[in-house]
């Protein structure tokens, strides 16, 4: 059985991504599909000719409607049986946040969560989106049953996930009822990958641009590789690679044979 290498990353600006070496990572490690989220470009603005030279001809593209904001693509070495742009549901779809692929009889979902940081209006659009997201991704589920739902949760789940859960427990991202949805997802029939293979502390996915957090390793674990619980014994490993730095986000890796 063959093993499929994902790499999940928010580049926070996939053009500032490249300018700080991201085709020369991707040429490098040559995995087979990378799921990138917050692209902050039109699709026409997308450098596809770099990742084609590559050797990653497979690639589709959802952009936000407004400029240099949000939106999700997807590169694979290997072709797309399917493609799915959006929830069909259009406050979210606007803002370019999910985007899914069949390729074989996996199907891979690669989703950019809102983030509430910015006050209490942005905070009701996380929530809601939550709602809307929990009850399409089950319907999906119900057809297809070999789920991978990557990307930026924009949530720590645990405390383990945090680097100061105490001084964060009021923060957006750590909020009680953004922690019970996450375990109401998992519950739902979906595994943390990364959580179900290393249960150590201190292994985080995002660092605030302040305070030298990252270098001091004072970080959020908000990035998510999930699979359906069907998959459990396919799992062969999940990391994450913080030393990658193209972003204030870093890659998140999972390994699975299909």
């Amino acid at each position: 059985m063959p093993q499929l290498k994902i790499i999940s990353y928010n580049l926070n600006g996939i053009r500032s991504a490249v300018s700080k070496g991201l085709a020369d990572w991707i040429k490098e490690t040559q995995y087979d599909v990378y799921l990138f989220q917050e692209i902050k470009a039109n699709e026409l603005d997308v450098p596809k000719e770099i990742f084609n030279d590559l050797g990653y001809v497979y690639h589709t593209w959802f952009s936000a409607e407004k400029k240099g904001y949000s939106g999700t693509g997807i590169i694979s070495k290997l072709p797309f049986d399917a493609i799915r742009k959006g929830m069909g549901i259009d406050k979210h779809d606007r803002e370019g946040r999910v985007i899914s692929v069949d390729i074989g009889d996996l199907t891979i979902v690669n989703a950019y969560f809102p983030s509430g940081s910015s006050g209490g209006e942005r905070q009701s659009v996380k929530m809601e989106f939550l709602d809307d997201f929990f009850v399409w991704i089950n319907e999906l589920k119900a057809t297809k049953k070999h789920l991978i739902v990557s990307g930026d949760y924009n949530i720590c789940h645990q405390a383990i996930d945090i680097h100061d859960p105490k001084g964060n427990k009021d923060s957006s991202g750590f909020l009680p009822e953004e922690r019970a949805w996450m375990t109401k997802f998992f519950e739902a029939g979906f595994i943390d990958s990364f959580r179900h293979l290393n249960t150590d502390p201190h292994h985080y996915s995002w660092w605030s641009y302040r305070a030298g957090a990252r270098g001091n390793n004072k970080g959020w674990r908000i990035d998510y590789n999930a699979v359906s619980a069907g998959l459990e014994s396919n799992l062969v490993d999940a990391k994450i690679h913080p030393d990658v730095k193209h972003s204030d986000h870093c890659p998140i890796y999972l390994e699975i044979l299909f």
